[in-house]
C-alpha cells in the first residue's frame, strides 16, 4: 500500500538486506491495519432525526472524515482540521467538506482561525442532530483556542518549551488543555444538546481518550494542579499570563460527572497494539516469534540501549524473534539545529549498543510518516550500519549527541520515507533477531 518495491528496494541479495525488506513489509501491513478505510466503517453511527456534522480533527481527520462522510447514513455536513500536507486534493474530498489545513507541533493562526469555524458549526447544532467528532493525534496542536488571559503566543511557547524538555506526550496534553477554551470535553458542551460520538485514532500509550488531541470531546481526568506540577516538573519558564492561567479555576475542565456534558459515546477505534499484532501476524508467516513489549515511554536514546540489551538476549537464546513496540518516546534537543526524530535517535542508540551483531535488523516508524520534523517516518539499520557509517567517515556518538540522526542515516541510504500516512497511532519500533541463518555482510 506504500512501498513501490520494484522501483524503490534494492534488490535483495544478503540476508540483511532481506531482512530490511521484510521490516519494511511488515510497516506497511501495520499501516493498513490501522488505516482509516479498514477502522472507520464498523464504528459509524446511526443516522439522527436531524443532520450529523463530521468534524475529523488531526492528522488522520482528513481520512477518517472522507470515509465517515462516504458511509454514514442520512444527512451530513463535514468539517476537517488537519495537518499542512495531510489532506487530499479537493477534488478527492466529499462535496461540501470544508478542508482548514493549520500548524503542528506548534499552534499557528490558521490553526485559531479553523478552530473558530469548527465552534460556530458546533454551536449551531440542535437537538435531533449529532456530532461525530474523529479525532487522532495531532488535535491537541491544531485545534487552538486559548484559554482566558493568554495569548497564541503564550500558548505557542509553553508548547515549544514542553517540546524540547523531553515531556511525555500524555504530560504536554495535560498543560494543553488546561491553557484551552476547547479541549478538556469543551467542545462537546459547545455541541449541547446535540448526541456527541467520539471515534478516535490513539497515539496515547495507554489509550486514554481524554488525552487524545487533549479530549475536545471527551471529559478530562486531569486537574490544574497537573498542569502546574508538570511546568515545574521541567521547569518551563513559562509566562506569567500562563502562570495565571493555570491558577484561574474558571479553565479547569468538566468531569465525567459535569451536567454541562451532553450525550456522550466514545469509542477508541484504532490503536499502536492493532498495528504490532499486524506486523507480528506478518512475522510469523517468515518464520519469526513475534514477543510483544507493549506501548514504550521514555528517552528514546534510553530505550534504544534496553532493546538492544533484549535483543542480544534472545539472539543468545537462539531461534528467530520479532521484538515488537509502539507508544512514543522522547527526546530531550541538545542543539536546536540538529535533524530527526524520536526514531532516528532510538535507533542510533540501538545500533550502538549492538556493536554490529549479526543477525539483528531493526526499523523505527512514526505512522503518520513524519519522525520529528523532517520528511521521513524514520529509519532501518542492520549489523552492517556501523561498519558503512565509519567507511563514510560518520561518527554515530557524535551524531546522537548533536540531534543529527536525519543526516546519518540519510548518507547511509537507511530513511524510511512514505509521506503523510493519514493515519496514526503513534510509533512502531520492530527488531528482527535472527540467530539461525548463515550471515553475509555488505561489502
Amino acid at each position: 500500500m506504500i512501498f513501490d518495491a520494484p522501483r524503490a528496494w534494492p534488490r535483495i541479495t544478503t540476508p540483511d538486506q532481506a531482512r530490511a525488506g521484510l521490516l519494511r513489509e511488515m510497516f506497511s501491513v501495520a499501516l493498513d491495519a490501522v488505516s482509516a478505510e479498514r477502522c472507520v466503517p464498523p464504528f459509524l453511527p446511526s443516522a439522527p432525526a436531524g443532520k450529523t456534522l463530521i468534524l475529523g480533527i488531526g492528522k488522520a481527520g482528513a481520512a477518517m472524515a472522507r470515509v465517515a462522510a462516504r458511509e454514514m447514513p442520512g444527512r451530513t455536513d463535514g468539517i476537517v482540521l488537519t495537518r499542512y500536507g495531510h489532506s487530499y486534493r479537493a477534488e478527492d474530498m466529499p462535496p461540501g467538506m470544508i478542508v482548514f489545513e493549520a500548524g503542528h507541533p506548534l499552534p499557528d493562526e490558521h490553526g485559531l482561525q479553523a478552530t473558530r469555524a469548527i465552534l460556530a458549526a458546533v454551536q449551531a447544532l440542535g437537538p435531533d442532530d449529532q456530532l461525530l467528532a474523529l479525532i487522532s493525534g495531532g488535535a491537541s496542536a491544531l485545534l487552538t483556542m486559548p484559554a482566558n488571559g493568554i495569548t497564541l503566543a503564550d500558548k505557542k511557547a509553553v508548547t515549544r518549551e514542553l517540546l524540547l524538555c523531553g515531556a511525555s506526550i500524555s504530560e504536554i496534553n495535560c498543560v494543553r488543555t488546561h491553557l484551552s477554551e476547547i479541549k478538556g470535553g469543551r467542545l462537546a458542551i459547545a455541541a449541547a444538546p446535540a448526541r456527541v460520538v467520539t471515534l478516535a485514532f490513539s497515539d496515547i500509550p495507554g489509550d486514554n481518550p481524554a488525552l487524545i488531541g487533549s479530549g475536545p470531546t471527551v471529559s478530562d481526568r486531569t486537574r490544574l494542579s497537573d498542569a502546574r506540577h508538570i511546568l515545574d516538573r521541567y521547569r518551563i519558564d513559562a509566562s506569567d499570563a500562563v502562570r495565571a492561567a493555570l491558577l484561574d479555576p474558571a479553565n479547569e475542565t468538566p468531569t465525567a460527572q459535569s451536567d454541562a456534558l451532553p450525550r456522550l459515546e466514545t469509542k477508541v477505534i484504532a490503536c499502536s497494539r492493532n498495528a504490532q499484532q499486524a506486523a507480528g501476524q506478518l512475522a510469523t508467516a517468515h518464520g519469526y516469534t513475534p514477543v510483544y513489549l507493549g506501548d514504550i515511554e521514555g528517552d528514546a536514546a534510553e530505550t534504544g540501549i534496553v532493546h538492544a540489551a533484549l535483543a542480544l538476549h534472545h539472539h543468545a537464546k537462539g531461534g528467530r524473534w520479532a521484538l515488537l513496540s509502539g507508544g512514543e518516546t522522547t527526546v530531550v534537543v541538545h542543539n536546536p539545529e540538529g535533524q530527526g526524530g524520536r526514531n532516528g535517535e532510538y535507533l542510533l542508540s540501538l545500533a550502538i549498543a549492538l556493536g554490529g551483531q549479526p543477525g539483528i535488523s531493526a526499523l523505527a516508524c512514526d505512522t503518520d510518516g513524519i519522525d520529528g520534523t523532517e520528511d521521513n517516518a524514520g529509519a532501518v539499520i542492520d549489523a552492517t550500519t556501523l561498519a558503512r557509517a565509519a567507511r563514510k567517515g560518520l561518527e554515530p556518538t557524535r551524531a546522537l549527541r548533536e540531534n543529527r540522526s536525519y543526516g546519518f542515516f540519510s548518507a547511509l541510504g537507511d530513511l524510511v520515507t512514505v509521506g503523510p500516512t493519514r493515519t496514526n497511532v503513534n510509533d512502531l519500533r520492530i527488531i528482527l533477531v535472527d540467530a539461525e541463518t548463515p550471515h553475509q555482510g555488505i561489502a
